[in-house]
C-alpha cells in the first residue's frame, strides 16, 4: 500500500499524536512544524504498522522514525533497533535521539566499529532502549553472545538501500534472523530501487509505503551544474572554485587514496582541510567531523562512507570530485548540502568519456543538469599534475550496455571506501 496523497498540513507534533513530555522536549529544541515525512509516517508509525518511508535526504527521517519508536517503546515491552551503515550516521541518529528523548529518561548503547568492545558490552548490558548499530560489529556482538536481539520489537534500516545490497545483505539476514519475527520493521531512504524494495518487503508485514517525494529525488533547494574536463584539469578548476566560493565545502571522491592525494593538495594551497574514508581511525573521523562543524577545517574531502553520515547545516557548496559509481550515490551526496531549509550548491566533474554515467544520474533525479563553461584556470603548480591527481578507471569494457543491465551490475561492484 502506498501514501502518497496530500494530506492536511498539521502545526505542531501534538497533532500527530506525540506525547507531552516528548513535545515539550521538541519545543525546547525549537521544532515545532513537522516536515512532510514526519507528517505522515509519525501517526502510522505510531499504530505500530510496517512502514517504507522515501523522502529527500535533510528532511527530517532521522524523527520521522525515531520519535513513534521511543514513544512505543515506553508502551510495550521489549526493545528498539537501528542499524545504519555508518560509523557516523549512528553517532548522528544518537545524539538525535538523546535530545527528544532524554525527558524520558531514554537508554541508548551504540555498537559500531572503531570503539572499544567493553565500553559497547557495558551499554548493552545495562538494558538500553534503542540499540543503534552498524552491521559489522552488531553480527560481532551477536557471534559472542554479547547481545541478544530477541526483544527486538521495533526494528528500523536507515538509508535501507544501502542496507540491503549486496555488500550487507547477508549481515541484515543474520541480524532478522535473531530478532522475533512479531516485530514492527520501517525502512527509510531517499532512494530505493525497484530490486531493494523487493529484498526489503520480505522482512516485513503488509507495509505501508510512503512517499513525500519519489525516490531519487533531490531537495529543491540545492542548485547543480557539471563541468566536462579532462581529468588533468580537474585540480586546478577546484583551485578556482576554493577562490570563488568562500564557505563550507564538501568534497567527494572515489577512492580512499584519492581522498588523501587529494586533501593533502587542498593543504597544500593553505586552506584548512581533512580526510574522512574508512582507512581512518573513528577517533580520527570523528575529529574530522567536528571540525568540520567548528570551522576549523573550512574543507572536508571524504569517499562515500560521508555520503549518508554527514549532517552539517550550512555546507555552502558540494564537489563531486570524481562522479560516484553508482548514481543513486550521487543524490545522497549532494543531499549532504541545503538541508533543513538552507540553500546549497552542488558541482561534479567529469571527463568526456563519462556522459554515459551523467546519462544515468539525469535519468535518476528526472532533470537535465546543466553544463557549464570552463573557466580560465590556473596553471597547475609544479608536483601535483602527476602525483596530487588519480587517474580514471576506464570503464568501456566493463560497464553494462544500457540501464537493466547497470542495476544488475551496480549489486555485484565491490565498494571501496
Amino acid at each position: 500500500m502506498t501514501q502518497n496523497s496530500q494530506q492536511t498540513a498539521v502545526q505542531n507534533f501534538a497533532e500527530l499524536g506525540i506525547a507531552p513530555a516528548l513535545y515539550n522536549s521538541l519545543l525546547k529544541l525549537n521544532l515545532t512544524v513537522p516536515t512532510p515525512i514526519q507528517q505522515k509516517t509519525i501517526p502510522t508509525a505510531l499504530e505500530g504498522k510496517d512502514v517504507v518511508g522515501i523522502a529527500q535526504t535533510g528532511t527530517g527521517k532521522t524523527l520521522a522514525f525515531g520519535l513513534p519508536m521511543i514513544q512505543r517503546l515506553n508502551q510495550i515491552k521489549g526493545c528498539g533497533l537501528i542499524v545504519l551503515p555508518t560509523r557516523e550516521l549512528a553517532l548522528q541518529v544518537d545524539e538525535a535521539l538523546y535530545k527528544v528523548g532524554a525527558a524520558v529518561g531514554l537508554r541508548t548503547a551504540v555498537v559500531i566499529g572503531g570503539a572499544p568492545m567493553g565500553a559497547q558490552i557495558r551499554a548493552l548490558n545495562r538494558n538500553p532502549h534503542i540499540i543503534i548499530a552498524t552491521p559489522g560489529r552488531l553480527n560481532d556482538h551477536l557471534q559472542q553472545r554479547t547481545v541478544r536481539l530477541n526483544n527486538v520489537v521495533i526494528a528500523v534500516l536507515d538509508e535501507a538501500d544501502r542496507m540491503l545490497d549486496m555488500g550487507f545483505a547477508p549481515q541484515i539476514k543474520t541480524i532478522f534472523q535473531a530478532i522475533s519475527p512479531e516485530r514492527q520493521t520501517m525502512l527509510f531512504s531517499a532512494t530505493m530501487p525497484a530490486e531493494i524494495l523487493t529484498m526489503a518487503k520480505t522482512y516485513m508485514k503488509l507495509p505501508i509505503q510512503i512517499e513525500v517525494a519519489p525516490t531519487g529525488t533531490t531537495v529543491d533547494k540545492v542548485t547543480q551544474e557539471i563541468f566536462i574536463i579532462p581529468q588533468q584539469d580537474k585540480f586546478p578548476l577546484l583551485e578556482k572554485l576554493l577562490t570563488q566560493y568562500k564557505g563550507s565545502v564538501l568534497i567527494f571522491t572515489r577512492t580512499k587514496h584519492g581522498a588523501k592525494k587529494l586533501n593533502e593538495s587542498i593543504q597544500s594551497l593553505g586552506y584548512t582541510a581533512n580526510e574522512i574514508h574508512s582507512n581512518r581511525s573513528l577517533g580520527q573521523r570523528r575529529e574530522a567531523l567536528a571540525g568540520f562543524k567548528t570551522g576549523k577545517y573550512r574543507v572536508l574531502v571524504a569517499t562515500d562512507v560521508a555520503s549518508r553520515g554527514v549532517d552539517v547545516v550550512g555546507i555552502e557548496l558540494v564537489i563531486n570530485y570524481d562522479l560516484p559509481e553508482n548514481s543513486e550515490d550521487y543524490v545522497h551526496r549532494i543531499g549532504r548540502t541545503a538541508r533543513a531549509g538552507a540553500v546549497g550548491h552542488a558541482i561534479s566533474f567529469a571527463t568526456p568519456y563519462q556522459r554515459g554515467e551523467l546519462r544515468d544520474i539525469e535519468r535518476l533525479v528526472r532533470k537535465n543538469i546543466p553544463i557549464s563553461k570552463t573557466p580560465e584556470l590556473p596553471p597547475m603548480r609544479k608536483g601535483l599534475t602527476q602525483q596530487k591527481t588519480e587517474a580514471p578507471r576506464r570503464r568501456e569494457n566493463t560497464a553494462p550496455k544500457n540501464r537493466d543491465d547497470y542495476r544488475s551490475y551496480r549489486f555485484h561492484k565491490p565498494r571501496r571506501y
